[in-house]
């Protein structure tokens, strides 16, 4: 790759997508990867795509849990995914309730955005995989491919009217969709 070539990336929220969903996950051994997702990692960046997960969480602006909770939460993800041989490329979170007015928290671009500066991203050739309409409506918003998982909440949430490029049963499943598209 030419040194200004920018890398296609595969954005994953984190929740119901990459973890087993629990309403505020505040203790690092509440995380549990789904079956597939770290073979799921592993293989689009062996593909030569970024892997990064987007994710709000809202409960640090609750005061639910800490900023260091989050942190010793997202470590244990880290280690997980190690443990089965795969590796996250970057980590993006908002902190803040819904009711602020930020500039991070999906559907807004803001993590996506600054994601692809800083790992210098191609977002035309990027996918987001997500359970939520929120996410879909993300991943358009910011010229991403949005893919709706059915594990987590399963696009149930109905926030947003946005339709995504596809469904898949889980994030495996999105994953060897991805590889079969030719990006």
């Amino acid at each position: 790759m030419s040194p200004k070539a920018k890398s296609p990336a595969v954005f994953v929220d984190r929740d119901g997508v990459l973890i087993r969903e629990v309403n505020y996950l505040k203790r690092p051994e509440q995380v549990q990867v789904l079956k597939g997702s770290a073979e799921a990692v592993a293989a689009l960046r062996k593909a030569g795509f970024k892997v990064v997960v987007i994710t709000n969480q809202s409960g640090v602006g609750r005061g639910y849990f800490t900023l260091a909770d989050l942190k010793a939460a997202h470590a244990r993800l880290a280690s997980e995914l190690r443990k089965r041989g795969a590796l996250l490329d970057g980590l993006y979170f908002c902190p803040h309730a819904p009711d602020k007015a930020c500039a991070c928290r999906k559907p807004k671009t803001l993590m996506l955005r600054r994601a692809a500066r800083d790992l210098k991203l191609d977002m035309k050739r990027s996918f987001f995989v997500g359970d939520t309409t929120t996410d879909v409506a993300t991943a358009l918003a910011a010229g991403c491919a949005p893919i709706l998982v059915r594990t987590g909440k399963g696009g149930r949430d109905g926030k947003h009217p946005a339709k995504p490029a596809v469904v898949r049963r889980n994030l495996a499943s999105a994953a060897r969709w991805i590889l079969n598209s030719g990006v």
